[in-house]
């Protein structure tokens, strides 16, 4: 399985409008997320170890991802992340959701 968490990416959806287009880095995987059968107060996985990802059967298109958007006018990465579902970045643009 390919290196995830590091990887560079570009944000294509329109859920968060601020990131539109940006470069971000992945930080971490919120399996589930995005599934519509999801319960924000039950226990997620939030995973933030390239083995426990692997486990967890990768990134999927029920899955949000935290990012970190690349600031270009200051030439850092941000401080402050953001979780726009897996489909919505050009790395995982060709996953299918399951429900």
């Amino acid at each position: 399985m390919a290196k995830i968490l590091g990887s560079i990416t570009t944000y294509h959806g329109t859920e968060h409008p601020y990131l539109r287009s940006c470069q971000v880095r992945i930080v971490a995987v919120m399996k589930r997320a995005a599934a519509l059968d999801n319960d924000p107060d039950g226990d997620g996985a939030y995973l933030r170890d390239e083995e426990e990802i692997a486990r967890a059967g990768g990134v999927t298109a029920d899955d949000r991802v935290e990012v970190q958007p690349f600031l270009e006018n200051e030439q850092r990465w941000s401080f402050v992340c953001s979780d726009p579902k897996a489909i919505d970045l050009a790395l995982f643009r060709g996953l299918k959701k399951t429900n």
